[in-house]
């Protein structure tokens, strides 16, 4: 069973890829730019979740699962602005949106998804 972790530090990695399990697991990740609004935010996000499963050696058609956490239920349609066009038709992760006080005092949204290896 091989493990390999991306970005790895002291209280977390980013990314952690289970290779004898075909899957990898993506921290909850925010946006870098948090003047951002919700659905800029999430752009963010999904950006980087692409990059990561890159590195990871997959990418969002083989998604399982997402997890979306918003500062504000009400900036849901706001959220799936950017997810909507981004997620691959056909290939939409089993996914929960909910509402949460979130770590960063600016960040509107956090996502955590995992992915299936090829």
């Amino acid at each position: 069973m091989s493990i390999e972790r991306i970005e790895s530090g002291p209280l977390m990695s980013q990314a952690v890829i289970h290779r004898g399990g075909g899957s990898v697991h993506l921290a909850g990740l925010i946006a870098a730019d948090l003047n951002a609004d919700t659905k800029g935010q999430t752009e963010q996000i999904l950006a980087r979740i692409d990059a990561l499963l890159a590195a990871a050696g997959t990418d969002k058609t083989r998604l399982l699962r997402a997890n979306i956490w918003l500062v504000d239920i009400g900036e849901w349609a706001m959220m799936n602005e950017a997810w909507s066009p981004w997620v691959a038709p056909g290939c939409t992760p089993a996914r929960a949106t909910v509402e949460a006080r979130l770590a960063a005092p600016k960040a509107r949204v956090e996502i955590m998804v995992d992915a299936a290896l090829p």
